[in-house]
């Protein structure tokens, strides 16, 4: 009911909307004397806030058509490559000859489409040849299409890093460190030949034990029924995944917004006075971000219960007990980290993440205790949030340049990155994992010696 009241509040706005969308482009309007005038640009700024209010963000593009390799420009073009009624394979081919990486970024389903990791692939695409799974809105599918849950999701990981091949490095970003890390394992335990060379994992949630967050302590809290009942909502008819269960991406686009209102509604005021004062690149910087983080997908009910329970609840991973259910057999399979011993692993988090906080991501390295240390890494990186270890200034001058390094180490027959490229930003080689000074033991000396439980409390002070 509750995503038909939301349809319902959507259609009764319209006519506002409409109203709204008119005043702006009068108010706006260059042939307009009125919009040179203060009233008309205050005008102008109030009915652009009001029809941005009432909104729906439709699904955004990626838009990288071109990039600069060795300061000379290359055509990009988009690709499907794998098209599953959930999921589409994207590869941005670049019109030139280079040996590079391939790199496959796991985007995560968890409400944004994955063109909110645009910076991402933008920054690593001079160096490497990039892939991205491309989630689909779960009330675009049709409910004949079958269900998706969590092991479905680490059966398509398999199926695309098994296409890609062996010389492959997997990116998971944020929720999808989990399945990444036990569809490697997966792997790694019946010696697939098709293993990635390395497997990165930022900010992710791999043991939710290690330290709280408003996310784990909502999901610790509350039963899985609470949530079947509380978010999860049916599509409404006329869409063409009609009567599919699903946890709506308005509630969760509500979710996150909620956990830093304040600095939303003060960027919104700030948007309002760049309009009225005149400053357009400022207005023009507003809309882009917010035309990407208003836009939402619909997350099918089966993989965010399942999940919920798994990763936030149970902590079935870290604790040895996830399983995955074979599609071929229906048997459920031990998923054994401690079988990975192929596969490089670097670990990111930041230190003022407030969605996975400081040692959840890590303690990947304590469950893959098999692997080399040698092949072990971990990036700790300073005043640096959930979004910005993967996009923004630091990610693209501080980060990006170890993964970049990371990924050539144990890739080494490619062609060289080209200098210019590296004048703007040097390889810089991410830290030996150290078990004395990232493991969990130190991590959780660090949080109890000031007395925190939780990233969070550091915000607070």
């Amino acid at each position: 009911m509750l995503y038909q009241l939301y349809e319902l509040q959507h259609a009764m706005l319209t006519p506002l909307r409409f109203q709204a969308e008119l005043t702006r482009t009068a108010c706006q309007n260059p042939w307009n004397p009125l919009s040179y005038t203060q009233m008309g640009r205050t005008l102008g700024a109030g009915a652009e806030l009001i029809e941005r209010a009432t909104r729906r963000f439709g699904r955004p593009e990626f838009g990288l058509d071109e990039i600069k390799i060795d300061g000379r420009a290359v055509e990009v073009i988009e690709k499907t490559i794998v098209e599953k009624p959930f999921c589409r394979l994207l590869n941005f081919h670049r019109r030139i000859r280079r040996n590079d990486p391939s790199v496959l970024i796991v985007a995560p389903m968890s409400g944004h489409y994955a063109t909110l990791l645009r910076g991402t692939v933008k920054a690593l695409l001079p160096h490497h040849n990039v892939y991205i799974t491309d989630w689909e809105d779960a009330r675009q599918v049709p409910k004949s299409d079958g269900r998706f849950n969590l092991d479905t999701y680490i059966t398509y990981l398999r199926e695309f890093m098994s296409l890609l091949g062996p010389q492959t490095h997997v990116i998971a970003v944020c929720q999808p460190t989990v399945p990444v890390l036990a569809a490697v394992s997966l792997m790694a335990s019946e010696n697939d030949p098709n293993q990635p060379l390395t497997m990165t994992l930022m900010g992710g949630p791999v043991d939710t034990r290690i330290s709280k967050t408003e996310v784990t302590e909502l999901a610790e809290t509350r039963p899985l029924k609470w949530f079947e009942q509380a978010v999860v909502h049916e599509v409404p008819f006329y869409y063409p995944g009609a009567f599919r269960r699903v946890y709506p991406g308005f509630l969760q686009l509500g979710g996150f917004m909620s956990m830093n209102l304040d600095r939303h509604v003060g960027s919104h005021m700030k948007f309002y006075h760049h309009l009225v004062s005149g400053d357009g690149d400022s207005a023009e910087a507003h809309r882009k971000f917010y035309n990407e983080y208003l836009s939402v997908m619909d997350i099918p009910a089966e993989f965010y219960l399942q999940t919920v329970e798994t990763v936030f609840q149970k902590q079935l991973l870290p604790r040895g007990l996830m399983k995955w259910r074979d599609p071929l057999t229906d048997a459920l399979v031990d998923v054994r980290p401690q079988d990975i011993e192929r596969t490089a692993l670097l670990t990111i988090e930041g230190e003022l993440d407030d969605i996975s906080a400081r040692g959840q991501t890590t303690a990947a390295h304590e469950l893959c205790y098999a692997l080399p240390q040698s092949k072990q890494f971990h990036l700790f990186q300073l005043e640096c949030g959930h979004y910005g270890i993967f996009n923004g200034r630091r990610y693209r001058e501080q980060i990006m340049p170890r993964i970049r390094h990371f990924i050539r180490q144990f890739d080494p027959g490619k062609d060289p990155i080209p200098k210019k490229d590296l004048e703007k930003t040097p390889d810089i080689a991410p830290e030996r994992y150290d078990r004395d000074r990232h493991g969990i033991a130190a991590i959780r000396r660090w949080l109890r010696e000031n007395r925190q439980e939780s990233v969070r409390d550091v915000l607070d002070q």
